[in-house]
């Protein structure tokens, strides 16, 4: 598990990651401005023998994006293509961050039903990882997709749904970039609607205890616990029949920049420079945020800003292991001589259709870990990896883990499907690159 993962080529200028783990350096880049444009830079990149590659805002901690050959930024296809009222759906070009379509979406009087907690994510980048938040009976972005575009290895445009072509649908949703470049997706909406978030510190032994009644009285829980202590912070979001009562701008201030992202950066700074200090950050870190209530649209409650930069490893566990694998992860960080200043995510999930879904088939609890970057975490992921393994996880496919080809396809009961849908689709490996080649096999 290296700290930088590098390709080479010479040509175009080199291409990071948001958490600096990658760094790739294609041979050339593409720009398309629409869907003509986008299925001529592959058939070119085709025909000039080169693999193709696209590239989101690199919120990926793997480098599931990363190519030596063609790297496509679709940071010209954004916006929205359509809003079917009857339907109650929208068709947005594949390179819209989740921040513009929310807030265009928001100005129609409508909403996503459910999200993760960042939104700077191009769509296609958030839809083909499997980006998720938390919820009860609300799955993740990419089960809200209706519908897909997709441009093929031959330069074909493929249209995908329920109805047409529901083999690709099943599994492109979900496609890790490896059945064909998207280009645009249709979402469900619905009518925009109020969130009453409730954010609550709470001890570790009682969450646990009361983990499964907490996930089946609220639509959408999560919690944070910070490691060296016994502390959680929890928030519970549920509909509101309103009024909207927003964060005070101060307040909201004090919470979300000088806290959140100001003050713990400094901790997480500090935590560095001093491993041996970082069991008291942590002890007065989740001390510092306080009880607080308030309403308001989703994308307001549901996503964060995320300022302090950090790698990642996140498995899906199904969800009745979540308790145990939890205090195992408390124990062997006890016990160990680990220093480790992030808190640990926990959300939920219920079970989805899409083939290669970290929620395929089973209802779910995510368990994430994060280091602040430029602290060695190897030896943390490697012992959280080992931990969730033994419970049958499944490791979020943006963010850093070691498992290969032959563990997902005793992981996944569908990958059969997906790997012959590959065959079928790219059967010269044109979206091939090292890190699919480890986790779907030649």
């Amino acid at each position: 598990m290296s700290s930088v993962i590098r390709t080479r080529s010479s040509g175009s200028s080199p291409w990071r990651n948001w958490a600096g783990t990658v760094v790739s350096r294609p041979a050339r880049q593409a720009r398309p401005a629409s869907v003509q444009e986008l299925a001529d830079a592959v058939r070119s990149a085709v025909a000039d023998g080169l693999r193709i590659k696209t590239v989101g805002t690199g919120h990926s901690f793997t480098a599931i994006a990363a190519t030596d050959g063609l790297l496509i930024r679709p940071d010209l296809m954004t916006g929205i293509r359509r809003i079917d009222r009857s339907e109650m759906t929208v068709t947005v070009e594949s390179g819209t961050p989740l921040k513009r379509l929310n807030t265009a979406l928001a100005r129609e009087g409508l909403s996503l039903t459910n999200m993760g907690d960042i939104m700077e994510q191009t769509v296609a980048g958030a839809t083909s990882t499997g980006t998720h938040g938390t919820g009860r009976d609300s799955a993740s972005i990419a089960a809200q997709i209706k519908g897909l575009e997709l441009v093929t290895a031959d330069g074909s445009v493929l249209t995908c749904s329920e109805k047409e072509n529901p083999e690709v649908f099943a599994a492109a949703r979900i496609g890790l970039g490896a059945l064909g470049v998207v280009s645009a997706i249709t979402f469900a909406v619905e009518p925009v609607f109020l969130l009453t978030a409730r954010e609550e510190p709470m001890a570790f032994d009682r969450v646990l205890a009361d983990f499964d009644a907490l996930h089946a009285e609220n639509e959408h829980f999560e919690f944070y616990w910070f490691p060296h202590t016994g502390n959680c912070n929890t928030k519970r979001n549920n509909r509101s029949s309103g009024p909207a009562a927003p964060p005070g701008r101060v307040g909201g201030w004090i919470e979300d920049e000088l806290l959140s992202n100001g003050a713990f950066q400094l901790a997480c700074s500090l935590g560095r420079a001093v491993p041996a200090a970082v069991p008291a950050i942590a002890r007065l870190s989740s001390r510092a945020l306080s009880a607080r209530t308030y309403t308001d649209i989703p994308y307001k409650v549901f996503t964060s800003p995320r300022r302090v930069r950090f790698v990642e490893m996140e498995y899906a566990l199904p969800r009745e292991a979540a308790v145990t694998a939890l205090r195992e992860l408390r124990a062997m960080i006890d016990r160990s001589p680990l220093r480790i200043g992030f808190p640990v995510e926990v959300r939920t999930a219920p079970a989805d259709d899409i083939t290669l879904s970290t929620a395929s088939g089973r209802e779910t609890a995510y368990i994430a870990v994060h280091m602040y970057r430029g602290t060695p975490y190897r030896s943390y992921f490697t012992a959280v990896e080992s931990i969730m393994t033994a419970h049958g996880g499944r490791p979020h496919w943006g963010k850093i883990h070691t498992r290969d080809a032959r563990y997902f396809a005793e992981a996944y009961p569908r990958f059969g499907e997906f790997t012959a849908l590959r065959d079928h689709l790219d059967p010269d490996r044109v979206f091939q690159n090292p890190y699919l080649r480890r986790v779907l096999g030649d």
